[in-house]
């Protein structure tokens, strides 16, 4: 179950958005979306009908992509707008993907490139394009489906999906409490160069600076390593990509697989290693 505030303007396109969120998490564990029921908090006084009935209608069209079905909701009035999904999926018992699991070797790929929250950030200033604009909603609207059922064709140790932790939190989510370290090549993670531009300029959101101070302790980098690249990898993601662990002798291929689906800034973006343990290494 995931909802939020809206992040966006657009009440079709904050409906998208949210639902391709709540998605996220089955993917990320391996399974198949199949039912789904909506959770609403509305200003019904304020707002009136017609922006939730978009809200609902983009949702809806996520699910629709999805082979995902609605059966139904709840919603409450509330001064404060808030909408998402509470999905039920299925995954074979010996399937199941969980965020631990890494091993020695393993290489890490993402999917998605960053920089949803810097530039989100940067949307509330009103300093985004239009086109800026519809790039990260329809970032953000779009389904992990296509690389999770790429990602069924090898052989996986761990999975999780990018969210509010950031890359960094949620790396750190993998190796807390196991005997092994990750190593970043800061110089292969994808980035939106909007969220360079933005995070130069110091449009950072709170949530970074959050990620960063909570797990500061497990991260290692040199001492003139780019404040704002940094800020980047703790930026909270909203329906963000995959980070996918995996065999070394996969990833080029499974690389290379989505690409040929249209995943086209999927990347290998660092490898774990027994030493460090419980720290990552940026490069």
């Amino acid at each position: 179950m995931d909802f939020f505030t809206p992040i966006v303007d657009d009440p079709y396109d904050f409906g998208r958005i949210a639902a391709a969120n709540a998605l996220s998490d089955v993917y990320a564990m391996g399974g198949i979306p199949r039912t789904a029921m909506n959770i609403v908090a509305y200003p019904i006084k304020s707002m009136g009908r017609e922006p939730l009935r978009e809200i609902l209608a983009g949702g809806a069209a996520v699910l629709k992509e999805a082979d995902t079905v609605l059966l139904g909701g709840h919603s409450v009035e509330d001064e404060e707008l808030k909408y998402g999904l509470s999905v039920t999926g299925f995954v074979h018992p010996e399937k199941i993907l969980t965020n631990q699991g890494l091993c020695a070797g393993d290489c890490l790929v993402l999917t998605k490139p960053l920089g949803t929250g810097i530039i989100n950030t940067a949307i509330k200033g009103g300093l985004a394009s239009n086109k800026t604009i519809r790039r990260v909603t329809d970032l953000m609207a779009t389904l992990n489906r296509q690389a999770a059922e790429i990602m069924a064709g090898f052989k996986v140790s761990a999975c999780t999906d990018i969210t509010g932790f950031g890359l960094l939190g949620h790396i750190a989510e993998m190796i807390c409490g196991t005997d092994k370290g990750v190593t970043i090549e800061s110089d292969k993670v994808p980035v939106m160069v909007e969220a360079d531009e933005f995070g130069s300029m110091g449009f950072v959101p709170v949530g970074a600076h959050k990620n960063r101070e909570f797990r500061k302790e497990m991260v290692l980098a040199p001492a003139d390593f780019n404040p704002v690249l940094r800020d980047i990898l703790f930026d909270p993601q909203t329906s963000g990509g995959l980070l996918i662990g995996c065999m070394e002798k996969d990833a080029s291929a499974l690389v290379q697989r989505l690409h040929g689906e249209g995943i086209e800034e999927a990347a290998v973006i660092g490898f774990v290693t027994e030493s460090n343990k419980n720290k990552i290494q940026l490069l």
